[in-house]
């Protein structure tokens, strides 16, 4: 970062467990979502030349401030020497996606294989309300989810192809989710036997065809 970069503070810092996801918005408007697995592996107190390995479905336990220049993480594996400061998180976010295509080429080079969690098929319950459920036929099922479903924004693209014409039913900016009873955003990670809610926004439907 250059000289003004460094004088850049957040003005908003939002865990969210569920998604194992640190969100984290700066003072000149910067949006940065750092996984907590990349946040673990890039921390400063395990040295820089350490590959650290296993973090898959790791999350953050606890955010402690420390004064007015930083954040200390406990992770629930149990390190909590991470120290992260603005400029170190700014640049985290800023470099993230090169970071990150560095760090899997090092775990190739080693023989490591990443295990992404929640890979692989899961039930949920599906809820559906207002004209959703009129437009389903159904106010509820059990459904299971492919491999390819991992979050709530793949969610609504399935749900979209899964049936002829449901494409603007399950419209992002049509529908508010709620998974297991909490209102989720389009990163919301999903897990086996999750219940999820749709939400319709407005009481009026879009005009679609009768669902094959």
């Amino acid at each position: 970062m250059n000289d003004e970069a460094g004088k850049l503070l957040p003005t908003e810092i939002n865990l969210h467990a569920k998604s194992r996801l640190l969100s984290i918005v700066f003072s000149d408007g910067a949006r940065f979502e750092l996984p907590c697995e990349y946040l673990r592996v890039f921390s400063k107190a395990a040295g820089p030349d350490t590959l650290v390995t296993g973090k898959e479905a790791v999350n953050i336990e606890r955010i402690d401030p420390q004064g007015q220049y930083a954040i200390r993480i406990l992770f629930d594996d149990g390190h909590d020497t991470g120290i992260y400061s603005w400029d170190t998180l700014y640049a985290l976010g800023t470099h993230q996606a090169a970071n990150w295509a560095d760090y899997l080429q090092r775990l190739e080079q080693a023989g490591y294989q990443r295990q992404e969690p929640g890979r692989g098929e899961k039930r949920a319950r599906l809820l559906y309300f207002s004209w959703l459920a009129r437009k389903m036929r159904k106010e509820s099922e059990d459904a299971t989810l492919p491999a390819s479903v991992t979050d709530v924004n793949s969610l609504l693209v399935w749900l979209g192809k899964r049936r002829k014409g449901a494409a603007p039913l399950f419209d992002r900016e049509r529908l508010r989710v709620t998974v297991n009873r909490q209102f989720a955003e389009g990163f919301t990670k999903l897990e086996d036997g999750d219940e999820i809610g749709l939400v319709p926004n407005s009481p009026t439907p879009p005009a679609t065809p009768d669902l094959i």
